[in-house]
């Protein structure tokens, strides 16, 4: 419902219920526990928006609603738009192989396995072929991060970012 990643809304599940399990002691006077299991989920599942982005909640006055907020700046959202988009050329420029290794798995989440299957190569190939990408969208973001070039192919910080931004596409597509 709220949570549009699969792993992260199973994640907060099992953490509900393992602090459920853990407190259980103190729990017993809960009369009805589907009722207090869904309000944990949601509160876990709110929680989590409002630590990974700049996404806030913000109640509904005389309602029991509430309404999703973005409060990033301008500013911020034309520089997360600057940088998608300069991602989105560093990508594109790719060799054809790499590019679709690296959207198979980055964004799309499949496995080195899988995307072998797919493309009816090995995995170590996958994986060469992805470390390939990587390493050239480092080299190509280090003009826009302003990282000397010495750095690009280790600078684990410009892979994060790219991930991050990926996986902020595929979960805040509005953003």
């Amino acid at each position: 419902m709220y949570i549009h990643q699969k792993e992260a809304a199973e994640e907060i599940v099992a953490d509900v219920f393992v602090k459920s399990w853990m407190n259980r002691a103190n729990l017993q006077h809960i009369e009805r526990p589907d009722t207090y299991l869904f309000v944990a989920v949601k509160n876990h599942s709110l929680n989590y928006i409002k630590k990974y982005s700049s996404i806030h909640v913000v109640p509904v006055e005389d309602s029991n609603e509430v309404n999703l907020i973005d409060t990033a700046s301008p500013h911020t959202q034309l520089e997360k738009k600057e940088l998608h988009f300069y991602l989105d050329q560093s990508i594109e420029a790719l060799p054809q192989q790499c590019r679709i290794i690296f959207r198979l798995i980055k964004e799309d989440g499949l496995k080195y396995k899988e995307v072998a299957e797919i493309l009816n190569i090995s995995p170590r190939t996958v994986q060469t072929q992805l470390a390939r990408a990587v390493q050239k969208l480092s080299l190509s973001l280090t003009g826009y991060t302003g990282l000397p070039s010495r750095y690009a192919i280790t600078n684990d910080a410009v892979l994060n970012v790219l991930i991050l931004l990926i996986f902020c596409e595929i979960i805040f597509p509005s953003l």
